[in-house]
């Protein structure tokens, strides 16, 4: 299996020169539709922020207008009087709406509210949908891209919580490298870093422009919230899931243990059937969940791996007959969608929302061979091997953090394991922080420091 051609420039051209204007759908919800660059251009359609509303496609259920915040909660509340929609699920929508709402505002774009009340009136759209006709996800699950696409519904739910100005992508060329690799039929894996309930979303959206191909193809493998709240399957619907029970909460009921290592088996089927088939990038998190605050810093890093996790992951790869490479990602997002505090039995989060900028990136493949070639025994490589890539995460994390916080600690020791290439874009990184510390954030920067190191999500 061949990973197709990008999108030309010619035709991403097409697209963010194409116009919008407010809309009403046949469902009701306002939305913006770009003109003809729409439908002109090939390739995904990703349009200029704040450039689309809700999603294009229209889903099943009779027409609902919702013209002001007004109109929205009174159809939330309607249908809980009609007995379609629980009145659990409708307070968390208005709790949602209100969060939502007020974080929306702040990326200052002057559609903001008809952006805000379009995008959630498609979520209650599809929360209803769910409602009505519950969805089963099966251990490995395709994306819905129609007769409703699911996957541009999230996008487009998200973009407005992302501030672009001051988000970054460190080393945007591996990305590419990665694109090459799996146009060759090789398999990609992610060991990544877990933040929000938006995290596709996030990886999506800053990728999108450079790598969409990449951002439309990840295969996530999701715990059984995600696939279970009614607020988060919408979103869920639209992306390529593996569908997996985490240790952190096998246990929470004991009587479905059995059930969850059951069902945990039939995904791992799946996903060697994927590997096997080549040209697959797949995302996990081998923390088994998000990261958290430090309780007494507040200060946030990612979550220690799992060893077990890494490796069960590794072997998989090696086994699929076809050549694998794993990569190290890191991501910083938190303050989107920060995760409780403590990590909860119950399904139904309470979620806090704000406009911020985020952060992605990746570092060079970690081979395990390089990694384990000196160490004799088994466990002790396999432990090594998390460790190492656990570091990258963590350091690339660091320089995440000093780009979109704006402070940098320039005493902070370089990791040991970068090769010289390496180092040398990292050490031109954070000489380019120390000489620029006022101006993160300037669009007009489009490479801070040499090819593959890091530089604004968004540049102009």
């Amino acid at each position: 299996m061949q990973a197709p051609p990008l999108a030309s420039s010619s035709a991403w051209a097409a697209i963010l020169a194409a116009p919008a204007r407010l809309c009403w759908s046949r469902r009701g919800a306002l939305r913006l539709e770009a003109k003809a660059g729409w439908r002109s251009a090939r390739g995904p359609r990703v349009p200029a922020k704040g450039a689309v509303l809700a999603s294009e496609l229209v889903g099943p259920l009779p027409p609902l207008v919702a013209r002001n915040e007004q109109d929205l909660i009174l159809h939330i509340r309607n249908e809980v009087e009609k007995g379609n929609l629980s009145a659990d699920v409708a307070d968390a929508l208005e709790e949602l709406y209100r969060n939502y709402k007020n974080a929306v505002r702040q990326n200052r774009d002057p559609n903001a509210h008809a952006i805000m009340l379009s995008n959630m009136m498609a979520l209650f759209d599809c929360v209803l949908l769910d409602a009505e006709n519950p969805f089963t996800f099966p251990p490995y699950h395709k994306a819905f891209r129609e007769p409703f696409d699911y996957y541009m519904f999230g996008q487009n739910y998200i973009r407005p919580l992302i501030d672009f100005s001051n988000s970054y992508v460190g080393n945007i060329s591996i990305f590419h490298d990665m694109e090459e690799k799996l146009r060759h039929g090789h398999n990609v894996v992610l060991m990544s870093n877990h933040q929000t309930e938006a995290d596709p979303a996030i990886i999506a959206l800053l990728l999108e422009r450079s790598n969409p191909w990449i951002s439309e193809n990840i295969a996530y493998v999701a715990g059984d919230r995600v696939v279970t709240d009614p607020l988060c399957k919408p979103f869920s619907m639209g992306r390529n899931l593996i569908c997996v029970y985490s240790k952190k909460h096998m246990h929470d009921f004991p009587e479905l243990i059995d059930m969850k290592r059951r069902a945990n088996t039939r995904s791992l089927k799946e996903m060697a059937l994927l590997l096997r088939g080549g040209s697959q990038i797949i995302w996990i998190a081998p923390s088994g969940g998000r990261d958290r605050p430090d309780p007494l810093t507040g200060e946030w890093h990612p979550a220690p791996f799992d060893t077990s996790s890494v490796d069960n992951m590794r072997r998989l790869l090696e086994h699929s007959g076809v050549l694998g490479h794993i990569y190290p990602l890191s991501l910083l997002c938190h303050e989107i969608m920060p995760p409780p505090q403590q990590i909860e039995k119950e399904i139904g989060e309470q979620r806090v929302i704000s406009y911020h900028g985020v952060g992605l990136s990746v570092a060079e493949e970690i081979k395990y061979g390089d990694i384990t070639i000196h160490i004799q025994n088994v466990d002790e490589s396999r432990e090594k091997f998390s460790e190492i890539l656990y570091n990258s995460v963590a350091d690339q994390y660091n320089v995440l953090k000093s780009a979109i916080f704006r402070g940098l600690d320039f005493s902070m020791k370089l990791p040991s394991f970068l090769s010289t290439q390496q180092l040398n874009c990292y050490s031109a990184t954070l000489q380019f922080f120390q000489e620029n510390l006022l101006n993160f954030g300037i669009r007009t920067h489009t490479n801070l420091g040499g090819e593959g190191c890091y530089y604004p999500a968004n540049p102009v």
